[in-house]
């Protein structure tokens, strides 16, 4: 793993921390019966570093795609078919 593969790789585990942190925050808000507004905002909060992860996931593949097609292909199994799929799929 690159070391630009490496820092990616650890922005993306730190989204996905703070998300789980975050579920944890709404989760805690309906135990104990917090507003509405309350709970939508921290589940907003939850969705949105999921999305950030994910692209993040997708543009990481991507760029290897764009590096090195058939290593990418290879070592992931994806066309760049399927990876628009899957952008497509977090839009």
């Amino acid at each position: 793993m690159s070391t630009t593969d490496a820092e990616a790789h650890k922005r993306i585990i730190n989204r996905l921390r703070r998300a789980r942190g975050q579920l944890d925050a709404v989760i805690a808000a309906v135990e104990s019966e917090r507003p509405c507004r309350e709970v939508v905002t921290q589940l907003s909060a939850v969705s949105s570093a999921l999305d950030r992860a994910g692209f993040a996931i997708v543009a990481t593949a991507m760029k290897d795609c764009i590096a090195d097609p058939d290593a990418a292909r290879d070592q992931q199994g994806l066309t760049t078919e399927e990876l628009e799929k899957l952008f497509l799929m977090l839009a």
